[in-house]
């Protein structure tokens, strides 16, 4: 956990983007921490290829200079790399991320940075979306109002990356790489790559992202972008179903993302925790060519849809606890039943009458 304020700084800065295909709103927060060290990047039109947008969100630690560094360039990277021109796009966002890193290295103003950066991009290019992600943030979409999660997000306690880390010299400690960084997949953290032995993609902690694919079709309603500091305090569905009741009452994609922050704000940051770090999100809107208004509505009935589903789900739970209630009862009573039934005497339980006392006693006087 990083170094904190007094008090949260809350003010946000936000914007907007718009085409015939997506509505854009995007917002970031400072909070507690002492300084903002997120970057973002949403793009409706690529100068290298027209026909594909590019959504970025990039959580920064140990300062801001990586991430604002790869905000303006890891998406250039990825075009520039050929297997983009040939069709392998999965293939040049692999190659992109790693070149940006490596490029980053013999930049004379950054290539003694010890700060990094998270990655979670989308970049969309006709009904095909790419989801790249290395580190802790990640990407969400909403599919008929159910949490799609398009990353995954990179931890040093995870099997398959402690196993990268130990193979490449490094360790795990309090869930954290060599006992200091909570995250074991970035971009820059350059103290922390430097096996000449391995490659990039092998190094303790490493910059290659994981890919993945979807068809976007009619049923997707949007996608979010945003660091940590959300999810580490709502979860997949919890986040989808906050942005699609705003969005049903008609909020802007941009207010939508500043009460997200708001929501997830921490109140106290005395003893740190959740809640306590930057924020930044992203939501990219699907319109599909129709007015911002039939999503509006789409997510209404979602929102109707989903609030007969909880009630009925309450109702359902309510029913069962009635019925284990009752089953509890009548067992029970039956278990107070057979308890005060009366079960036959034992000879050497039954009262002595006066005939045998009599006799008892003419023995004695015998």
């Amino acid at each position: 956990m990083g170094q904190t304020l007094s008090e949260p700084i809350t003010a946000k800065e936000s914007a907007s983007v718009q085409n015939a295909r997506v509505k854009v709103g995007s917002s970031s927060m400072q909070g507690w921490r002492i300084s903002m060290e997120d970057a973002h990047t949403h793009i409706l039109k690529l100068n290298e290829d027209p026909e594909a947008m590019f959504f970025a969100v990039y959580d920064g630690h140990g300062g801001g200079k990586i991430a604002a560094h790869v905000s303006k360039n890891l998406h250039k990277h990825i075009l520039r790399q050929p297997e983009y021109k040939q069709g392998a796009i999965e293939a040049a966002l692999i190659k992109g991320f790693l070149d940006c890193d490596l490029a980053m290295r013999t930049e004379e103003s950054l290539k003694d940075e010890m700060s990094g950066s998270t990655a979670t991009t989308v970049l969309i290019k006709g009904n095909t979306l790419y989801a790249s992600n290395a580190g802790d943030s990640r990407t969400v979409s909403s599919v008929g109002g159910r949490a799609l999660c398009l990353t995954t997000d990179h931890k040093p306690g995870d099997e398959r990356e402690r196993k990268r880390i130990e193979d490449a010299g490094g360790f795990v400690e309090f869930n954290r790489v060599n006992g200091n960084l909570a995250l074991s997949r970035a971009l820059g953290d350059f103290a922390f790559k430097d096996n000449d032995d391995l490659p990039a993609e092998d190094q303790v902690v490493s910059g290659c992202p994981e890919v993945t694919v979807e068809t976007i079709d009619d049923d997707w309603e949007f996608i979010l972008l945003a660091c940590d500091g959300i999810w580490d305090v709502l979860s997949n569905q919890e986040v989808v179903d906050f942005v699609t009741r705003r969005i049903a009452s008609g909020l802007e994609p941009e207010d939508v993302c500043e009460e997200l922050m708001t929501r997830c704000l921490a109140t106290d940051c005395t003893m740190g925790g959740l809640g306590c770090d930057n924020m930044t999100v992203i939501l990219v809107c699907f319109l599909n060519g129709n007015p911002y208004q039939n999503l509006v509505e789409k997510c209404t009935k979602l929102v109707k849809a989903r609030d007969a589903e909880r009630l009925r789900e309450r109702d359902e739970e309510e029913a069962a606890a009635e019925e284990e209630a009752d089953k509890a009862s009548s067992d029970e009573n039956k278990e107070n039943d057979e308890g005060s039934a009366e079960t036959p005497a034992k000879e050497s339980d039954k009262p002595i009458s006066k005939l045998d006392g009599g006799a008892m006693s003419a023995e004695k006087m015998d």
